[in-house]
């Protein structure tokens, strides 16, 4: 990427975060952008005063027919594609405002996500899968040293806890801090979730005494630099879960698509399978309307 795209990424992501902007989201524009000016580049556009509408269409035409590189046989989800394109629009609004006015002017052109096409790519777990998963855990990773084994393993019974038992997302696991725990009243508070809501999500015995061991047989012997209830120093849980369905011996587990969020979506169905209304379910997941939450009617 040449000097002056790199400059203006660069004041960009800073634009950004004085406008309050998560850490996570200025992650995401920053890679977006990379990605949008590496692609100008490739099209011979080495000045950003060079750009056009024709060039946003083009882009635009490029992510809907690219390759996932993540998952093999797909595209890039419409989600995925709207998300290049908030950081777009969020770009040519900053070079607005420093003065650039010959660039086209912010579209705010969304496509809008079938709700099923965010659950349909995923793979429910059973709970008997779930168990199947869990009861891996004290297999994983015995080539390992003691101390970090243990990490690993105290992590992912975490994980557990929190993205299915708990149905966070994977944020709001990770960010999780210590004093979120209220262990008396058996109750975790997510602090600005997605859409920047908070809420209190319930434990049940089983969480609570897995939170319990980690905290007081595990964590509080660490010295760590932070307060975040994850040893961890960065989101590594995901790599982890894929480790433990690989040295799992059921073969429908293997064949699966899992993740964090998976995790979530199967405790939601799990909930709707017992008899949870949809009203309750909401609450639980931290969805602001019902709509969200339907989508998982068709499941079951």
């Amino acid at each position: 990427m040449n000097t002056a795209y790199t400059a203006i990424a660069t004041k960009y992501v800073t634009w950004l975060d004085t406008l309050g902007y998560s850490d996570s989201v200025l992650r995401s524009c920053k890679q977006r952008i990379r990605n949008f000016f590496e692609w100008l580049e490739e099209k011979q556009i080495q000045d950003i005063n060079q750009l056009t509408d024709k060039h946003l269409s083009d882009y635009r035409s490029c992510l809907e027919t690219r390759p996932n590189t993540c998952f093999k046989g797909r595209l890039l989800s419409t989600a995925h594609i709207n998300i290049y394109f908030f950081a777009i629009d969020k770009l040519l609004e900053f070079l607005h405002q420093y003065g650039v006015n010959n660039l086209p002017v912010p579209a705010n052109l969304r496509t809008r996500t079938d709700r099923y096409e965010r659950i349909l790519p995923f793979d429910i777990l059973t709970q008997e899968e779930i168990k199947t998963l869990y009861n891996c855990i004290p297999n994983a990773y015995l080539n390992h040293p003691f101390e970090e084994r243990q990490a690993k393993q105290y992590e992912m019974k975490l994980t557990f806890a929190l993205h299915y038992a708990c149905g966070l997302r994977r944020t709001e696991g990770y960010n999780l801090c210590m004093q979120d725990i209220d262990f008396d009243k058996k109750t975790i508070f997510v602090k600005q979730g997605k859409g920047y809501k908070d809420r209190i999500v319930p434990m049940s015995d089983g969480v609570y005494n897995t939170l319990m061991d980690y905290v007081y047989n595990f964590r509080h012997r660490l010295k760590l630099k932070h307060n975040r209830l994850f040893c961890s120093e960065s989101i590594t849980n995901y790599v982890r879960l894929k480790y433990l369905q690989n040295i799992c011996d059921d073969e429908q587990i293997k064949a699966k698509r899992l993740t964090l969020h998976g995790l979530r979506h199967a405790i939601a169905t799990h909930l709707l399978q017992n008899g949870m209304t949809l009203e309750n379910i909401a609450l639980f997941l931290g969805h602001s309307n019902l709509d969200s939450t339907q989508i998982y009617t068709h499941l079951i």
